[in-house]
């Protein structure tokens, strides 16, 4: 049998990262795993900081408010989990995703997806796809919201 130690959930806030944390949420509890939360700033929002504007986030404080963000919402949504580690990087995100599973060695990565229009899919493609290819352990992609979570 699969042991789970350590499960990784990417999210970006959005519902449907929210639906597929309810997975996330129920192998970490179930195998008694590690949880570990991870958002990923893309570059060209970390660098927000605009010379001479006034009450503009510096990359430093938007990074800080991020992991503060992911913080509150692990304490809200991961309630049942025992140890839930989270961390915020700068980064593209599948890529940030992939390195943070190598370095931590990941046992199951449980990420959303969601449908973007044809032209948006093909000319940036999905993170959710992207990790699928490269990852170094199994990943779980959630649709929202055909496929309701129900508990045994």
């Amino acid at each position: 049998m699969t042991r789970l130690k350590r499960i990784l959930y990417p999210t970006d806030f959005s519902d449907f990262s929210l639906h597929a944390a309810k997975y996330a949420q129920s192998f970490a509890s179930d195998y008694k795993a590690q949880f570990h939360a991870l958002h990923v700033l893309e570059p060209y929002y970390a660098m927000a900081d605009v010379k001479g504007v006034a009450d503009q986030p510096t990359p430093v404080e938007s990074l800080s408010t991020l992991d503060e963000r992911l913080a509150q919402f692990c304490k809200e949504h991961f309630q049942a989990v025992d140890m839930v580690i989270h961390k915020t990087v700068v980064g593209r995100p599948f890529l940030e995703i992939i390195r943070y599973a190598k370095e931590h060695e990941i046992d199951l990565i449980v990420l959303g997806t969601h449908g973007r229009g044809v032209l948006s899919h093909v000319l940036i493609g999905s993170v959710a796809e992207k990790v699928v290819r490269k990852s170094p352990c199994p990943v779980l992609t959630v649709r929202h919201p055909e496929h309701e979570f129900v508990m045994p």
